[in-house]
């Protein structure tokens, strides 16, 4: 097949999909079936583009599709794949236009596993956590017939979507069923958002994206240039991928919490591993298992560190969220094709290199959603970002922080991260009037260093509540002060991004993992054996795609090691 990487068409000639406003967890056939391409037009342009006639080309299909806004025409950019009538003249035609930049051979993107399970194994794989790493972790293990174990500290994801609406509307926090733990892990309550900046040179993120549309998800997210699911539509899909792991073998065990490693002679020789439910603690016997705990897993990551096993304080993040009207922002990235149903809720990244050298940036960007209470800690406040697949609220909603690492802002030890992490949280739960409203402040009074006292136009989204006050010691002093000088730097580049009225919600402080747990090169903990720390608790993940490559990729390593074995 021959791969062409720029065709461009005016919107004009792209079909509207009927689909987009669609936020329900299940769809029928008709909904699933591929939306309308240009497929007539776009098989036109490749003929022209490979100078050979239209009726050479036996099949034409979209690989990708984006946008194109920077000049005043905007165009809808397509990667295709194509084959020819005749699959001989592939390669001479290839070799003709070797050289061309958008033009080459569709490379092979398909996942072959590299081992399979013996006959008999001394004990099972485990695997810790049940977000996106662990799921695909767990997945990738019993497609290779390894059966694994999964313990996950939550609850499903139907009661456990009703354990976090406990707290959004009655102020009640389970610290162990919530938007940070739970079946689908903190990337449920998110955008759902799967694209990724990582390298991934054996196109695992396509598996991931297969494995989501087997299992439910929107098609669309196999053309589209930044594809998104949404809470809503994520429920029915980690359901149903757990439905597989159990088919083929695995086992879910959920509100199982492991509070302890067992190590022997630099080898991992079984977990200590909590009921919730009934409070007793067993132990599980395995020599290998996948450490997918999440960024939030604070008690775990001591207890690892408490039994030795190598951990490291690394960079992170701290800020706010910010609110603007979503058509604010729309009409910044489109102009006058703002509403265009094709184009759905704009999005933005923007970032300012502060004078005191800091580095101020927009963070998990929600179009069309609504900022939710994250916290996983009774009396604390922390922020996120959610967006459900219609991406149809009245606010974008944003994080803007700014990078802190631990030489210079945290030092003390590897969990000298997490203090920090905790002492704002907690501040930000008494400015917020100890009852899990955030603290707010309009732009414009933070920008000018004084109290806010009354809402604007923008209306908050944040539940249970906010509460407006002045944000000034909600972070150290040095991300104030960048963050203050970086609004009026993206007003400039947003038009309205600066408006007096839109709302900060305070504190934005789980953005990614403030330690990494090392591994080699065989993904394994730099000094335990069996230990295979994965995703974005360990730090090797920053969001849904990245999180579920890196479980595939450590699922196969702990096969290939067991298999060896």
């Amino acid at each position: 097949m021959i791969r062409l990487t720029e065709l461009k068409l005016s919107l004009a000639d792209v079909p509207v999909e009927h689909r987009r406003a669609a936020d329900a967890p299940t769809e029928t056939e008709a909904d699933r079936a591929p939306p309308p391409h240009p497929i007539a037009v776009l098989t036109r342009l490749a003929a022209e583009l490979l100078g050979i006639a239209p009726e050479a080309i036996a099949r034409l299909q979209v690989f990708k599709r984006s946008f194109d806004a920077r000049k005043a025409a905007l165009l809808a950019v397509y990667i295709v794949d194509l084959e020819l009538t005749d699959p001989a003249a592939e390669t001479a035609l290839l070799a003709r236009h070797a050289g061309r930049p958008h033009v080459g051979p569709t490379p092979d993107m398909g996942w072959t596993p590299p081992c399979a399970a013996p006959a008999s194994l001394p004990h099972r794989p485990v695997v810790v956590g049940f977000g996106p790493c662990g799921i695909f972790a767990a997945l990738t293990l019993a497609q290779m017939g390894f059966k694994p174990i999964v313990l996950e500290r939550g609850r499903p994801v139907r009661q456990r979507t009703k354990d976090t609406w406990g707290l959004w509307r009655k102020r009640v926090l389970l610290p162990e069923s919530n938007v940070q733990f739970g079946e689908g892990g903190a990337g449920l309550f998110s955008d759902g958002k799967l694209y990724s900046q990582i390298k991934d040179p054996r196109f695992l993120g396509r598996k991931v994206m297969r494995e989501f549309v087997d299992a439910g998800a929107p098609i669309e997210i196999l053309y589209e240039a930044h594809p998104h699911i949404g809470t809503f539509k994520l429920v029915k899909v980690v359901e149903h991928m757990r439905e597989e792991i159990v088919r083929l073998g695995g086992e879910i065990r959920f509100e199982q919490h492991v509070s302890d490693v067992h190590i022997v002679d630099g080898a991992l020789r079984g977990l200590t591993v909590r009921d919730l439910a009934s409070g007793q603690a067993q132990e599980l016997r395995t020599d290998h298992a996948v450490l997918a705990l999440g960024h939030s897993a604070r008690d775990t990551f001591a207890a690892l560190h408490a039994r030795g096993v190598d951990i490291e304080a690394k960079p992170f993040s701290v800020g706010f969220r910010v609110e603007h009207p979503q058509g604010v922002i729309d009409r910044a990235r489109w102009g006058r094709h703002a509403g265009h149903p094709l184009l759905g809720a704009a999005e933005y990244r923007l970032v300012h290199h502060a004078s005191n050298g800091r580095a101020v940036y927009s963070f998990c960007m929600c179009p069309g959603g609504t900022v939710v209470a994250a916290t996983s800690e009774p009396e604390r406040v922390v922020t996120n970002g959610m967006s459900q697949y219609s991406r149809n609220e009245r606010n974008a909603n944003a994080g803007i922080v700014v990078g802190i690492d631990p030489e210079r802002d945290f030092p003390g030890g590897p969990l000298a991260g997490i203090a920090l992490q905790r002492a704002l949280e907690s501040h930000a739960y008494v400015l917020g009037g100890g009852n899990y409203n955030a603290p707010g402040q309009l732009v414009g009074d933070f920008v000018a260093g004084r109290a806010s006292t009354a809402l604007g136009e923008v209306e908050p989204s944040y539940k249970p509540g906010v509460t407006l006050g002045e944000l000034d010691t909600a972070l150290p002093a040095y991300a104030i002060e960048a963050m203050r000088e970086a609004f009026p730097a993206f007003g400039k580049k947003i038009v309205g991004f600066d408006r007096f009225d839109a709302v900060l919600t305070g504190v934005e402080t789980r953005t990614s993992s403030p330690i990494r747990l090392p591994r080699g090169e065989d993904l394994q903990s730099t000094n335990v054996r069996g230990l295979y720390p994965a995703g974005e608790g360990a730090g090797y993940a920053g969001g849904i795609l990245s999180a579920g490559v890196d479980g595939i990729r450590v699922a196969e390593a702990l096969a290939r090691q067991m298999a060896a074995a």
